[in-house]
């Protein structure tokens, strides 16, 4: 599937951001909304001069909530950004730097503890931001596996950790080195192939998956006579 995907789309330059801040930003704005609206809050935030650790920390909560209107979810999303200011002034000396020098599970462990992080935007911030090699598993991704028959997709809390373990043990072979690369660039194909395709409704027509679906479903076939 990567493959065929990375044949069809190309290198995705994720996260589409210019600094690791920026990235964090987003992974906090953009859940529950697009992200025309997310650009749109960032587009706000980058001509107030808060885009920056230091321009965060300095604004006031009642501002950056108006900055960041476009997402939706401000009196969630202001503080929780403010929180995770406080959390790497407080472990961290406000360094990135240092903050993506932490063990991974450590880290991920601290991100969740955060108001406002749940598990996908905890790995998007380790992945993206941070470096670390943790794959990110998002509503795409779900569909996908089900549509696809990857995988029984449970539901409840065990969904998210099984998506990203579905990821992991696909590329357990490849080299420690490179896997934060490979699950960056994965899940953004998986978002590319989402968007085009695999949206509520699945438009299959013309889907670099196309294939591996008709195959999935003559596996099953076969399984059920």
């Amino acid at each position: 599937m990567f493959d065929r995907l990375a044949e069809a789309y190309g290198p995705q330059h994720w996260w589409p951001a210019e600094t690791a801040f920026e990235v964090i930003l987003g992974a906090y704005l953009t859940q529950n909304t697009a992200w025309k609206a997310v650009e749109r809050s960032l587009a706000n935030l980058r001509a107030a001069g808060a885009l920056t650790i230091a321009g965060l920390r300095a604004i006031p909560v009642e501002a950056l909530r108006e900055l960041i209107r476009p997402s939706g979810f401000v009196t969630r999303k202001a503080p929780a950004l403010k929180s995770f200011v406080a959390l790497l002034d407080a472990e961290f000396g406000g360094s990135l730097k240092r903050m993506a020098a932490a063990p991974t599970d450590a880290l991920r462990h601290r991100l969740l503890a955060l108001p406002g992080v749940g598990h996908e935007t905890a790995d998007a911030i380790l992945l993206y931001a941070l470096g670390h090699p943790v794959p990110v598993a998002d509503e795409y991704l779900r569909r996908i596996a089900e549509r696809h028959r990857l995988m029984e997709v449970p539901t409840g809390r065990a969904r998210y950790e099984s998506l990203a373990g579905l990821t992991r043990r696909a590329f357990a072979a490849d080299p420690a080195s490179g896997q934060a690369r490979l699950f960056n660039e994965f899940h953004a194909l998986t978002v590319a192939v989402g968007k085009a395709h695999c949206g509520r409704i699945a438009r299959c027509e013309g889907c670099p998956l196309a294939y591996d679906l008709e195959h999935a479903a003559t596996g099953a076939k076969r399984t059920r006579r």
